[in-house]
């Protein structure tokens, strides 16, 4: 519970995103899950444990994320344009 409720934590995020498709209780079976694998590894590898970070979704696809901020300004009734930082 306390690796859930932490939300600049990988494994929070994990949790709030899978909740929110199937559900509290398999979400959190599915948080155990990566623990039980994350504390083999750090035992049979022997390194230290490296927390992804919360924005790890997001710089994987950042595309993703800009199509779900899209649909959700859109939902909200709001229009986004994304324009690039001028480098």
């Amino acid at each position: 519970m306390v690796a859930i409720s932490n939300k600049d934590s990988y494994l929070g995020v994990f949790f709030r995103r899978l909740a929110a498709r199937r559900g509290g209780k398999r979400a959190l079976v599915a948080v155990m899950h990566k623990l039980v694998i994350a504390i083999w590894h750090v035992l049979h590898d022997h390194e230290p444990y490296r927390d992804l970070g919360a924005d790890h979704f997001t710089r994987r696809d950042p595309e993703r994320a800009m199509r779900r901020m899209l649909k959700e300004a859109n939902s909200l009734g709001l229009t986004i344009r994304f324009d690039p930082i001028p480098a």
